[in-house]
């Protein structure tokens, strides 16, 4: 039994989990997924002040606290960033790092890094008109699938993020990475890469090259960008892959 911990992408809360936590359960894990501060049900508590280090101490705290040991910590798309700095910072608590459709951020850097310079214009534009210069609410579909493909998703899904999801306080776009921790040479460290991260590992682009290279084990889920809604049971099958498949260790 491996214990799952679940950190959703921007706009979304635990509630997204819920189809694949009930499927890796079935494969007779434990699976927690987490709703970071001002997203979900847990929305009353944004404010213009929380940013990246916020939502890092949360997935660190949520670990310590329930004193988990041996975790699989899995992030989807922005949740890579507070991943990448609560990672070093769990120590032999960690046992593998999960990367859904995203990456490791380097010390520095940001999400809005990795967006071309017209979609974080228009996503400025969106907080400065709808958001009240500080919250980025769901952005419209067309603008969304600029950077992540929405492939997979059906209206009633679709129609779920657009009642469910929660604006995202901006800052955690925009606040960068410092002094992420150095992770243990046993944690085993993943990639779980849905079309949208497909695409940009087999092109070789020179900045993810790594992630083809051992120590990184990369799984491929046919599916678009929000997999725990596309595709629940599939993601939640190549997660047990994942797990049932090994490590050798660095």
């Amino acid at each position: 039994m491996t214990t799952f911990v679940l950190v959703p992408g921007a706009w979304l809360g635990a509630w997204a989990w819920e189809a694949t936590a009930h499927a890796l359960r079935e494969h007779g894990h434990a699976a927690l997924p987490v709703t970071l501060t001002g997203l979900g049900e847990r929305s009353a508590l944004a404010t213009p002040e929380v940013g990246l280090e916020t939502h890092i101490d949360d997935i660190t705290a949520f670990v310590v606290e329930q004193d988990l040991r041996d975790v699989t910590l899995v992030a989807h798309s922005y949740a890579a960033v507070p991943v990448t700095g609560a990672a070093g910072r769990l120590g032999p608590r960690l046992e593998r790092l999960v990367y859904l459709d995203s990456a490791p951020f380097a010390a520095g850097t940001c999400l809005l890094d990795v967006m071309t310079d017209d979609v974080v214009d228009q996503l400025h534009q969106q907080v400065a008109e709808h958001g009240d210069g500080w919250r980025l609410p769901l952005p419209p579909f067309e603008l969304l699938s600029t950077f992540s493909t929405l492939e997979g998703l059906d209206e009633g899904q679709l129609d779920l993020m657009r009642t469910r999801a929660t604006p995202q306080p901006f800052r955690t776009f925009e606040q960068r990475l410092t002094r992420p921790g150095e992770l243990g040479p046993d944690v085993d460290r993943v990639v779980v890469a849905c079309h949208d991260a497909k695409a940009l590992l087999d092109a070789g682009v020179p900045t993810l090259s790594f992630l083809n290279q051992a120590p990184w084990r990369r799984f491929h889920l046919p599916t678009g960008h929000w997999p725990m809604l596309s595709a629940p049971d599939e993601l939640a099958a190549t997660l047990d892959s994942v797990v049932s498949s090994g490590y050798s260790g660095s």
